[in-house]
């Protein structure tokens, strides 16, 4: 076989342009000979670490470089219109690799983004441990070399020459079989030879097979936002940039056997392997004189863990040391020592945000990091993982090839600042996000894809709103159950689009900032992995995700934003403020039979962890009576137990309806607590320690490779490896094989127990809270919002339920936020006139539920940044601070005077109510609008009555808005109805037959039914097999709804879109839990009213 090594070659990476994975590049390569491989994708080393692990993993060399794009200097730029252009950057050092690093950070960071480019002075001053070569078609070479300036060319070629030195600077020569490629080459040779620098052949790859051209055409138009007949001139001229052989680059270049030759004279040379010779080092924390960090880590935790254990057992001890073992082996104790470091910048950081030491700590630890005794006496988790009996394999063992992982959720506010925080304290130069890359599904794929072949925009509009919202491998299939589209994949536009569909699925769209992973690094990160501008203002992202991130054993810190603890925190502050208790939530009862009643009851809306409609479903059967309870609750409603095939087993063995089993008596100490079921994370590592032998480094790395995304034949080669070692144990084949599809099937998404343990006890502390302090809680969960499963006009009719008023903005009395006042309001009355005659609130009917003992008197008002058109921070806040300054507003011309608010605003302030408190009806108050606000002043001081204001004997007697219209208001305006339930209205238009879900609890099961409501939640989880679930709403409660596969084809439009539906089905009772299994669903027309319903959501957690 010739010596030939490809050393230009795209892969997706090179977003828009690359048409094939890493992967299959790499065992395309194998499959043709390669020894060695390049990968160079255009401005970046977004997929450079992946390429070089999944390269190393199956046999073949990397090679790191890049296709950058250069422009002239600022100087040149002044004095030509010159273009820019492209040049190859291959890593033959550490010292290469780190100028490219440099380069490339340059071109985005120092430029607008999405349009990175490197001028030529600055790649001057870094060509060290570089080899460049000319570039493809696009190099300022060959592009002089073609339009007929040889001695521009010449030029240019000496300049590179004399940057990189003659030995690191290569010209290019492509044969594509592109028309004058033969002429074009034999020049570029001719002048190479002339300035005596080498040539070398490169295939300029775009795809791994001729076959994927077709894709590259069609990412080609999507990036250019056009379709394919528009863009030839933008297009590849033919299919030839597909990876060839060896063999075949030797024909190809027969004229030129030294520029083939060349391959591997520079491949030899490119011996830097990301893998191995990345210098990544975690910065050191300072630590007292005389001390290490290994020591000063083992003094804080026995400190600490005198004060947390006054009984320091032999058990604390041995479990202690190990862990402290195990961090002096693996050069951890810096590791730990800076997660402390950052948990002190977030107490001064949340003592800025809230104004006063905050209720309890500033974060809380989540993941396998619980389970953790280090973590736990040095503040980054709140779970005794000795008392908990937490395993520490999945977090630490003797084995870890990566570093491990701590993540901490904090409350929103609190978060966004210590990150900038942390991008001061560590310096801007070593700190950098993590990226995530969101990659093409059913949806996006049909539109842009569809686009770029020319379909209808309705057409594929409409394909993609009824498409379930999956992997775009799955369009035959949709189209398939769609009658109007299934005859359509028999047309050779249609198909094709399926086709391509099929190819691009999985692909990296863009580049965007993961969560809230952020590394940290003694050494400038810049030098070790390009970074790029972020959508956020003040912030850089590195080109690499998590598992790039964690392959190069960088330290990722994940800075998570919990929604719930910033409601828990305000319940807090709120129980302060109105009720003048400190409430500590580490000191409450843990074994209340008042929360646990409610919890089995499955009444936990906007309790942390346990809302969803699939939590409620299974906690009436588990019915958790403890906090371990609670931990096997938070865990079990998750992709992996579901796929792995372990809830019902579990909830039957809970029910004493089926004996406790194993698959092998080896397994019984691992799965005893959970029933003989796989549950958590970790029980994956300990299920393949106990039945195939393996070592907790063996299992974690089973359990890594299991979780990422995985071929068939990496799947296949470790199961090989399982069965073996269970060979081994003694264990027969066909039980080995069952435990591994258990563990393939749990490798979907799981919690570790450490996790689980800790949203448990969170989930426990919100139900608490919603129980004793109801309105409180209920407040707290407005202002977070949007987060959880459930959207705010679900949220107020369960406050009703629960006792809590809801009432509706007021200019003078809400905040910018939700807040909680006493009902009759002290601080003044509640439909008060502002000259003090009482007025009262004809929207607030008798309340059709008892008022709470519990809510003390308090009702939740809602706060202005819920009226469309304001915002907390603009708008809203104004308002009130206007308020604050000058008193309460007196009218609506004083409102107008005093504020900046648009006069399209103010007519949804009054449409909503939120002027009621004037004593005028909201029709005469729009009307006054009409008269004196005028929008040309870009000021308040420029804003001037219109015309005088009438005198009373002139105005004009509009009737008032009916209560129907009221509401229809509230809900287009605030998104919630504070007062009254759609149904309420529609209940009379509706036929005797047709139950309210008050009456269904009565129902027998099995009875033939029909209810009507708003449907506020509708899910279809991948697991789900095409059942759907949904959540319907009258004004009395809810009720839950089943769909089956056929029922919903058959009703789809009503099912994914109607927000009013009335639904034919049967009651069905099981184990508590009641649910109508419908048949078909009937539009019920609701006067264009249609409130947001939480649609279909895939994972089975909401937003937290």
């Amino acid at each position: 076989m010739p010596p030939y090594a490809e050393l230009h070659v795209h892969s997706n990476f090179s977003f828009l342009e690359g048409a094939s994975h890493v992967d299959e590049l790499v065992l395309r390569a194998l499959e043709l000979g390669y020894e060695t491989l390049a990968l160079t994708d255009h401005d970046g080393l977004h997929g450079a670490m992946e390429f070089a692990q999944c390269a190393r993993a199956w046999g073949l060399r990397p090679i790191t470089g890049a296709e950058i794009t250069l422009a002239r200097s600022q100087e040149s730029r002044a004095r030509s219109k010159e273009g820019e252009h492209h040049l190859t950057l291959l890593c033959e050092t550490a010292r290469g690799y780190a100028n490219l690093c440099r380069l490339l950070t340059h071109a985005h960071l120092d430029h607008e983004r999405g349009k990175p480019c490197v001028e030529t002075d600055v790649l001057a001053l870094h060509t060290e441990g570089l080899i460049a070569l000319s570039g493809c078609r696009c190099g300022e070479v060959p592009l002089l070399i073609a339009e007929g300036r040889p001695r521009e060319a010449e030029e240019a070629a000496r300049r590179y020459a004399e940057w990189f030195g003659p030995k690191n600077f290569f010209i290019e020569l492509q044969n594509n079989l592109v028309y004058r490629d033969v002429w074009r080459n034999r020049m570029l040779g001719e002048l190479a030879e002339h300035l005596k620098v080498g040539v070398v052949a490169t295939g300029n790859v775009h795809y791994h097979t001729r076959e994927r051209h077709q894709l590259q055409d069609a990412l080609v138009a999507i990036k250019n936002r056009t379709t394919l007949d528009a863009s030839h001139q933008l297009r590849r001229e033919n299919s030839e940039y597909f990876l060839k052989s060896p063999a075949e680059m030797a024909e190809l270049f027969s004229d030129h056997p030294q520029a083939v030759a060349n391959t591997q004279r520079i491949a030899e040379r490119c011996r830097f392997d990301l893998t191995r010779d990345l210098e990544y080092r975690f910065p050191e924390t300072p630590v007292p004189e005389g001390e290490t960090a290994e020591s000063y880590l083992r003094a804080v935790c026995r400190q600490e863990a005198a004060r947390r254990y006054p009984r320091f057992t032999p058990q604390i001890e041995e479990r202690l040391e190990q862990e402290l073992r195990l961090v002096e082996k693996h050069g951890l104790s810096g590791f730990f020592l800076i997660h402390r470091e950052i948990l002190q910048l977030a107490h001064a950081v949340a003592e800025e945000v809230r104004g006063r030491p905050s209720h309890g700590p500033p974060g809380r630890g989540r993941g396998s990091s619980v389970g953790s005794a280090i973590c736990y006496l040095i503040g980054l988790s709140h779970i005794d993982p000795i008392a908990n009996n937490l395993f520490l394999g999945r977090f630490l063992n003797d084995e870890m090839a990566s570093v491990p992982d701590i993540d901490l959720d904090f409350p929103r506010d609190i978060r966004e600042k210590l990150i900038l925080r942390t991008y001061e304290h560590f310096g801007h130069d070593n700190v950098g996000l993590v990226a995530t890359f969101p990659t093409y599904r059913i949806r996006g794929a049909i539109r842009e894809v569809g686009k770029a072949l020319g379909l209808s925009p309705a057409e594929l509009d409409r394909l993609a709103k009824v498409s379930e919202g999956g992997s775009a491998k799955d369009i035959r299939t949709e189209m398939g159950r769609l009658e109007h589209y299934r005859e359509r994949l028999n047309t050779p536009l249609w198909r094709h689009l399926a086709e391509l569909l099929e190819q691009i699925a999985g692909f990296p769209r863009h580049i965007s900032q993961h969560v809230g992973g952020m590394v940290i690094s003694s050494r400038p990160l810049i030098e070790l992995v390009p970074l790029e501008q972020s959508a956020m203002e003040g912030r850089v992202l590195m080109q690499w995700d998590k598992d790039s991130v964690d392959d190069a054993r960088m330290i990722k810190i994940d800075f998570l934003a919990l929604g719930m603890l910033s409601a828990v925190d305000e319940t807090l502050e709120l129980i302060e403020e109105h009720r003048g208790k400190r409430v500590d939530l580490s000191r409450i009862d843990f074994e209340d039979e008042r929360v646990y009643d409610s919890i089995c009851e499955a009444d936990t809306m906007g309790v942390f962890q346990i809302e969803s409609r699939a939590q409620m479903q299974t906690l009436p059967r588990v019915r958790p009576r403890n906090l371990e309870d609670l931990t096997v609750q938070v865990a079990i409603i998750r992709p992996g137990p579901i796929v792995g095939g372990s809830v019902n087993p579990y909830i039957n063995r809970r029910m004493k309806r089926e004996p406790v089993t194993f698959d092998h008596p080896s397994l019984e100490p691992v799965l005893a607590e959970t029933l003989g079921v796989i549950l958590y994370q970790e029980q994956v590592l300990q299920v393949a320690m106990a039945l195939a032998g393996f070592s907790a480094g063996q299992a974690e790395s089973l359990r890594r490779a299991m979780s990422r995304k995985r071929s068939r034949e990496a799947i296949g080669k470790l199961k090989d490896e399982f069965i073996t070692g269970a060979l081994a144990q003694s264990v027969s084949k066909p039980v080995a094989e069952q435990v591994f599809r258990r563990i393939d099937g749990f490798a979907e998404f799981g919690f570790p127990k450490a996790h689980a343990d800790a949203f448990g006890l969170l989930a426990y502390q919100t139900a608490w809270l919603r129980t004793y302090y109801p309105a409180e809680s209920l407040c707290a969960l407005f202002n977070a919002q949007p987060m959880g499963f459930y959207t705010p006009h679900v949220l107020v009719n369960d406050g009703k339920r629960h006792g809590v008023q809801v009432l509706p903005p007021d200019i003078n009395l809400s905040g910018a936020n939700c807040n909680v006042e006493e009902m009759g309001n002290k601080k003044g009355e509640k439909g008060h006139s502002v000259n003090g005659s009482r007025q009262k609130d004809q929207r607030i009917p008798d309340f059709r539920f008892p008022i709470s003992d519990l809510s003390a008197g308090l009702a939740v008002r809602i706060g202005l940044r819920y009226v469309r058109g304001l915002s907390e921070k603009k708008g809203a806040k104004e308002i009130e601070d206007e308020r604050k300054r000058g008193g309460p507003f007196r009218s609506l011309f004083d409102f107008i005077e005093r504020t900046r608010v648009k006069r399209e605003v103010i007519e949804n302030l009054i449409a909503c109510g939120a002027f009621d408190c004037l004593g005028l009806e909201r029709r005469e108050l729009i009307w006054q609008l009409g008269l004196v606000y005028r929008s040309e002043g870009r000021n308040k001081e420029q804003r001037q009555l219109a015309l005088a204001l009438p005198v009373e004997q002139d105005m004009v007697q509009l009737r008032p808005m009916s209560d129907w219209n009221k509401m229809r208001a509230d809900y287009i305006i605030l998104g919630m109805s504070p007062n009254v339930h759609p149904l309420s209205f529609l209940r009379p238009r509706l036929h005797e037959g047709i139950a309210s879900t008050a009456m269904v609890e009565s129902f027998e099961d099995g009875k033939p039914i029909e209810v009507a409501g708003l449907v506020v939640c509708r899910q279809r989880p991948e697991t789900a097999s095409g059942f759907i679930f949904m959540v319907i709403e009258d004004e009395f409660g809810l009720v839950n709804v089943v769909v089956k596969p056929d029922v919903y084809e058959a009703h789809r439009t009503l099912v994914r879109g109607e927000p009013f539906v009335i639904i034919r089905g049967e009651l069905q009772r099981r184990d508590g839990v009641v649910n109508l299994i419908a048949h078909s669903f009937v539009p019920l027309t609701a006067g264009g009213l249609s409130p947001a319903a939480h649609n279909f959501g895939t994972g089975h957690g909401g937003r937290h």
